[in-house]
């Protein structure tokens, strides 16, 4: 199974629990935190992932890094390592947060460009972005200088990519098969 619609399915069946426990917020929260923490620490992300490291081991890290998490949160710990999904806890994050957001009738548009974003390019996005969608979006920008320059923009399921890495890609493609 794509690893995307495995992390889909238990971010679904969380936040269907986290509705019925009145704790959609909670879990929101938690998750928040997961993806900050997970994408900004490799060293976590390596341990999650290693076939080596004990189911024990990645609870008990899991267990001291989210102390205070609620329930929930704690139960998809737990259903990840049982499964040995547990690389998988980043997006699941992610994509609970995605669907949390379509419910409540909010979007987030992740945009990476090579540069921070200016308020006055946001401003110019966030226009452009709400006559694609009827969702109130916010912007979550990512800076990638390997792109080098224009942009990636992801909403949902939708993705747009105007990046000249991308664009020098293509033109990398099209010499190397007409050659």
């Amino acid at each position: 199974m794509n690893e995307s619609r495995a992390a889909i399915r238990y971010a679904r069946a969380i936040l269907d629990l986290a509705v019925d426990n009145k704790s959609a917020e909670a879990v929101e929260t938690d998750m928040h935190t997961i993806l900050q923490t997970v994408s900004e620490s490799p060293e976590l992300r390596e341990l999650l992932a290693s076939p080596v490291v004990d189911e024990r081991i990645k609870r008990n890290v899991l267990a001291d890094i989210f102390k205070g998490s609620n329930s929930v949160t704690t139960g998809l710990f737990n259903i990840l390592i049982e499964n040995k999904r547990i690389s998988l806890l980043e997006e699941v994050a992610l994509k609970y947060l995605v669907l949390y957001g379509e419910q409540k009738g909010e979007g987030v548009a992740y945009v990476t460009t090579a540069v921070p974003l200016s308020a006055d390019m946001e401003a110019k996005l966030l226009k452009k972005i709400a006559e694609l969608t009827p969702n109130k979006v916010t912007i979550n920008n990512k800076v990638d200088k390997s792109i080098v320059g224009g942009f990636v923009l992801r909403i949902g399921d939708l993705q747009y990519d105007a990046s000249i890495s991308s664009k020098l890609s293509g033109l990398k493609r099209e010499f190397s098969t007409s050659i």
